[in-house]
């Protein structure tokens, strides 16, 4: 089937689009860059830079893919792994993940997509007993306000856009090629071959709804999404 990923040369981005394209899927992927339109074409996608704030190109662009599914895993984060790039950050991809999200579902919307998956997080929880499930509320303290706004309104236009099936996936912490940990640190962790995978059994699989994506390591229930995804935390890329 045709589908449309947005933040297609992000980490979860690139193993995502291969897995895709060896499902026999079409594969339109988006990039900010021109710089990266080839790689994202060697790994088999159609290539297509857009900016997720430009509402009318991004329509456009989700027009002329004519999706079934639209995978949003747009992210606005620094590359290395420095507390005041990671601090700075936060207001970008609040915005991305409130503006960003809103304008897709929009195009998804226009396009008549039946289904959208979304990158979402897994560590915004409020404390509480472990594991913690998809129905525990999120941390709404003020050190976690801004990145929560954004999280909340990513889910919401995810879940709630009429005539789409929204799947929302809320990762563990990732680690592995281009992320800021190469190997897990402390629990509730998620490899990107893993989270990729996810994305790609939500395509065909799964009720509408939120679904925790981590390792079997006691910090969060992934009941859910073994059972209605058949996910495989333990998953690395053939």
């Amino acid at each position: 089937m045709n589908i449309f990923v947005a933040g297609a040369s992000g980490v979860i981005g690139r193993p995502l689009v291969k897995l895709l394209v060896r499902a026999g899927h079409a594969v339109t992927g988006t990039t900010r860059s021109a710089d990266k339109v080839a790689a994202l074409e060697a790994l088999g996608a159609r290539a297509v830079v857009v900016d997720v704030f430009d509402a009318a190109a991004l329509t456009h662009a989700v027009a002329a893919a004519k999706p079934a599914v639209v995978i949003n895993q747009l992210t606005d984060l620094p590359d290395a792994r420095d507390p005041a790039q990671i601090a700075a950050s936060r207001a970008g991809n609040a915005r991305i993940r409130i503006e960003g999200t809103r304008n897709l579902m929009a195009a998804a919307r226009e396009a008549r997509a039946k289904r959208a998956i979304a990158q979402s997080i897994a560590f915004v929880y409020a404390s509480g007993p472990a594991p913690l499930r998809e129905t525990d509320p999120l941390d709404t303290s003020e050190a976690q306000r801004v990145t929560v706004e954004g999280v909340v309104a990513l889910e919401r236009e995810t879940l709630n856009t009429p005539g789409i099936e929204g799947i929302v996936l809320r990762y563990g912490r990732l680690y592995g090629p281009g992320t800021w940990f190469e190997k897990p640190e402390g629990k509730g962790t998620l490899s990107t071959d893993a989270a990729a995978h996810a994305a790609l059994l939500a395509v065909t699989r799964g009720s509408p709804g939120l679904y925790n994506v981590a390792e079997d390591d006691g910090a969060l229930s992934i009941e859910k999404v073994q059972r209605e995804l058949g996910f495989d935390p333990g998953f690395r890329m053939p």
